[in-house]
């Protein structure tokens, strides 16, 4: 793949924006690319905090015959993003809006195929796609900011993890909040194995898995992660069934678990049931609580990205899709809330 990255103007920015006398939004006060400058330089120079671009694209959940949708989800966020209000709780001008990785060429490819040539193809542009973010991801943490993405699936999870990796000079941390383990077996790339091709290559240190329902976990996924002393397992039932765990006291293990060196920060979007087109799951997390989450988890000084992903949208669905975006726009500003 050649670079994929399409930054924004602020023009692009602004038309997007929904101005108000009296009102200061996000879009018109983030931080945008330098056009006249590399990369590199701008990341150097930038005095933001974060860096902020999305994944377009559904290849990793195609490569496991899922449903397409989550190509959507960055359009729907950015513009949910730059309209929220720019005041004193949510550091937006320590926000650098880098722009988005351009899939869709490869998108209409996988779309004129049908049966085991589309989820093969998808596959290998998943394998491609993955190095893509790797480098991106790399560049980001190595200037010392903190990649925010949005997704796409969780197959992005693995460059995402490798790039932080590699910067940071060895293997991180994560937490995933997430109705499933992300740790299937490595037979080809797809959104449900990015955590342990991570993991076996060196990548992912400790594991922690908040929130895996039990109901739609493989036995031999179970087998595999029980085994390993590196992972850590609070499941739905755990916290809300059972309730053999409270929830507090499990979050704070949790975060101690991972926090003693750099670590990600993992949402699968679909955790949220009512929100979510593709979640075979009929209970899960709301969205306050998973809000709840995700800015409890910034605090630490070794949360070193947030990436959301697995959040399908149907263009045809206005009103969904506007919630869906408005949604992650939240959790984005509970990451970087004061």
């Amino acid at each position: 793949m050649p670079s994929l990255l399409t930054t924004y103007t602020l023009k692009s920015v602004l038309s997007l924006t929904e101005s108000k006398s009296g009102e200061k939004k996000l879009g018109e006060i983030v931080e945008l690319l330098n056009p006249d400058d590399s990369l590199e330089h701008t990341l150097a120079d930038s005095q933001a905090k974060y860096v902020m671009f999305g994944i377009p694209e559904d290849l990793g959940i195609l490569a496991n015959e899922g449903t397409e949708g989550s190509r959507n989800t960055w359009e729907a966020t950015l513009k949910a993003f730059v309209n929220l209000q720019g005041n004193s709780f949510i550091k937006a001008p320590k926000v650098l809006l880098l722009g988005h990785m351009n899939l869709k060429k490869y998108l209409d490819e996988i779309d004129a195929l049908d049966g085991k040539d589309k989820t093969d193809a998808a596959a290998d542009l998943t394998v491609q796609l993955d190095k893509e973010v790797t480098n991106l991801v790399h560049q980001i943490v190595a200037s010392g900011k903190k990649p925010i993405i949005i997704g796409g699936g969780q197959n992005n999870s693995y460059g995402i993890i490798k790039g932080s990796s590699l910067a940071m000079g060895g293997a991180i941390n994560a937490i995933n909040i997430s109705p499933v383990a992300g740790f299937r077996k490595r037979n080809h790339r797809h959104h449900k194995n990015g955590f342990s091709y991570a993991f076996y290559e060196g990548f992912l240190n400790r594991y922690a898995l908040f929130g895996m329902q039990e109901n739609h976990v493989p036995k031999k996924v179970i087998k595999r992660i029980k085994n390993e002393d590196r992972i850590k397992i609070t499941t739905y039932e755990d916290l809300f069934i059972r309730r053999e765990k409270g929830f507090d006291y499990e979050l704070l293990d949790m975060t101690d678990f991972i926090k003693p060196n750099a670590f990600g920060v993992e949402i699968a979007f679909n955790v949220i049931p009512i929100a979510s087109l593709t979640s075979k799951a009929v209970s899960g997390f709301d969205l306050d609580t998973v809000r709840h989450m995700v800015y409890k988890l910034s605090k630490p000084k070794n949360a070193i990205y947030l990436h959301i992903s697995e959040a399908p949208i149907d263009t045809n669905d206005q009103i969904s899709a506007e919630r869906t975006g408005n949604a992650i726009a939240t959790l984005i500003s509970d990451f970087i809330r004061k």
